[in-house]
């Protein structure tokens, strides 16, 4: 079977191998959503960290992977939006999982970990919204 590739135009300005990766930035916000989402509707809370389940992962992966084929282009800052989404994400996760441990036998850190883990989740689901809908317009994200 042969294979066909768009032969460029004089009205083209971009090289059309060049293209920037945009279905995968769009497949990584979808999994990205749909683990947060997963996480607070099978559970009735958050999970201890909303983007660390398998989907998450796999997620995180194709990010880095597509990162360095977006170099220069308006989603590579979506790229580094959602890497950064996760790392951030995971952070505070631990940091509610420390809380858990070190206060959880005085059981006020039970409470104080369970409210790291809902606002880590809702900031994660702020973060894909926010991010998506500049993607949506092919905009770069702001100080990215």
């Amino acid at each position: 079977m042969a294979d066909y590739q768009a032969v460029p135009t004089s009205t083209q300005s971009q090289d059309v191998s060049r293209q920037p990766p945009v279905n995968a930035a769009l497949l990584v916000y979808a999994l990205f959503a749909i683990t947060a989402l997963i996480g607070v509707a099978s559970h009735g809370f958050p999970l201890f960290a909303p983007l660390l389940g398998l989907i998450g992962i796999v997620a995180i992966i194709i990010a880095y992977v597509k990162r360095g084929d977006a170099a220069g282009t308006w989603v590579a800052s979506h790229f580094t939006w959602l890497i950064r989404t996760f790392w951030w994400s995971l952070l505070w996760a631990l940091l509610g999982g420390l809380v858990m441990i070190t206060l959880g036998l005085i059981l006020i850190g039970i409470p104080i970990a369970f409210g790291i883990w809902a606002v880590d989740t809702i900031w994660v689901i702020y973060r894909v919204i926010r991010g998506y809908l500049r993607f949506h317009e092919s905009q770069p994200i702001a100080g990215m």
